[in-house]
């Protein structure tokens, strides 16, 4: 493994992890990684991209954060700009990769999408197996977007939105039917809000009410609020944020539990320790050399 710290764990723009060189959208039928891929996708990474691949035929192993997967035939994965991935074997047979950045999807025309269950990804989930009247269905919206994308005709930008949406709502059905808790409350804005914050706060707010004073909501209120919209507490979220973050660290990385501790926003070693033994079981020496045990 590579020896990484959380400062240098590379972050590929589009135009260096793509394959045409775009800044802010594209779409590629691929066989492979190019040879310049290749040294960056080996090795744990960031994009600052979302990614979505639909694998037709062939079959690999990647890493979303700690979890590893086997790539099926039929079947669609996708990864956020915040998650730490890894490729272990380059042997796809035919792929479609579409990415697009965070700019992308503030153009007016795309805003729409940030709200679909497929970007937002509240259950962290990374594949979507599907049945073969989805492939028949996805695969005439993709080579629509192939073709428009290769053509500068009038309104291209439009087209190429409006198939996008098409896409992403239709995979947005399927995720919904299976990762969606259909008990929980339907308006989930805050709990969005709450989530966002989390990702932009996590290493130096770790209480409730911290959180709940940038809403302007009492601490009490703001749980009861998250409660209803998750099925869980305000807390779990904070302390699942942090025991994720710590594990991507542990996995990825060679920075010492300590370092990692004040990177966090622990103050002492020992008090991260005791935290991530609480939700784990493990201690987060224990947990570094188990997963290394796995991956390798």
């Amino acid at each position: 493994m590579q020896t990484l710290t959380e400062s240098n764990i590379p972050v590929y723009t589009l135009e260096e992890g793509g394959h045409y060189g775009e800044k802010y959208f594209e779409i590629a039928k691929c066989v492979g990684l190019t040879s310049h891929q290749k040294d960056y996708f080996f090795v744990p990474h960031r994009n600052n991209f979302y990614k979505l691949i639909l694998v037709r035929e062939g079959n690999s192993r990647h890493w979303v954060d700690m979890v590893p997967f086997t790539v099926k035939p039929n079947a669609f994965y996708f990864s956020s700009p915040q998650h730490i991935v890894l490729k272990e074997e380059n042997s796809y047979s035919d792929v479609v990769a579409i990415c697009f950045t965070d700019e992308f999807l503030e153009i007016e025309e795309n805003r729409m999408l940030r709200k679909l269950p497929i970007i937002q990804n509240l259950q962290n989930e990374h594949e979507l197996v599907l049945s073969d009247e989805d492939i028949t269905y996805l695969n005439d919206v993709i080579d629509k977007l192939i073709a428009e994308y290769k053509h500068e005709n009038g309104w291209r930008n439009s087209m190429l939105s409006a198939y996008l949406q098409v896409m992403l709502i239709y995979l947005s059905r399927i995720y919904t039917e299976r990762f969606a808790d259909n008990n929980l409350h339907e308006n989930r804005e805050l709990l969005k809000r709450f989530q966002s914050l989390i990702t932009e706060n996590f290493n130096t707010i770790h209480d409730v009410a911290g959180y709940a004073a940038m809403v302007n909501l009492s601490a009490g209120h703001f749980s009861e609020l998250i409660k209803v919209q998750s099925g869980k507490t305000a807390m779990q979220h904070i302390h699942e944020r942090l025991l994720l973050e710590a594990k991507r660290l542990l996995f990825h990385t060679q920075t010492s539990v300590k370092e990692i501790a004040f990177q966090l926003g622990f103050e002492d070693a020992s008090y991260f320790n005791r935290f991530f033994k609480r939700l784990t079981s493990a201690t987060p020496a224990e947990y570094r050399s188990s997963i290394r045990e796995m991956y390798h």
